[in-house]
């Protein structure tokens, strides 16, 4: 077997939804394209790398210190959007009916794979509320089961600021990640969105 090809089969298959077979495809497929067209694919990939930074107040994917959302002013800053990944927001964005800003956490809470509070961006998210003062938490989170602790801690983590804590509407199909989910469902989610209720601890 030819060396270089294999590789790059390997490379393909580490990313998302690329199993071994697609894997395959994709690389017979560049190598019968022109060898111009594959190398702006491989500088476009680097310079995305290089210049493409996480935003310093929402950790959205950025070109600047702010991304383009929370540096408009034509944006709600009252309320906040929190989502679990930065294609999550770019899913949002689509439907063309949300004008609040984002929190992206860069993941959700799972104990049983060492995903713990201190591995996402949520002191980040309880200083924006204190400093921002919101009116109102959207939790953009999905349907799963981790999801769903990760909304209940954050609506215990802000019950003090006095700030309202919604959820998308349950039109989103169980388990399922925002960024699989229709334009139209996801719309009406956030349209139909409805309080976090849960039980003080003692």
């Amino acid at each position: 077997m030819i060396a270089p090809l294999e590789e790059l089969v390997e490379l393909l298959i580490t990313l998302p939804t690329i199993g071994r077979k697609s894997a395959w495809r994709l690389a017979l497929h560049l190598l019968d394209r022109p060898e111009e067209d594959v190398e702006r694919l491989a500088q476009a990939i680097i310079d995305a790398r290089k210049k493409i930074i996480k935003c310093g107040r929402c950790f959205m994917y950025s070109e600047t210190d702010l991304c383009a959302i929370c540096s408009s002013a034509r944006r709600d800053r009252s309320l906040i959007c929190v989502v679990e990944k930065s294609s999550d927001v770019l899913t949002i964005e689509k439907i063309g009916r949300y004008r609040g800003v984002y929190h992206v956490l860069g993941g959700v809470l799972s104990p049983l794979a060492g995903i713990t509070p201190d591995k996402l961006r949520i002191a980040e998210l309880a200083k924006r509320i204190a400093g921002e003062h919101p009116a109102e938490l959207i939790i953009g989170l999905g349907g799963s089961a981790e999801a769903e602790t990760t909304a209940v801690y954050l609506a215990r983590l802000v019950r003090s600021a006095g700030v309202r804590v919604t959820r998308l509407a349950r039109g989103l199909p169980a388990g399922m990640e925002l960024e699989y989910v229709d334009q139209i469902t996801l719309g009406q989610a956030l349209n139909e969105r409805t309080d976090i209720h849960y039980e003080e601890q003692d």
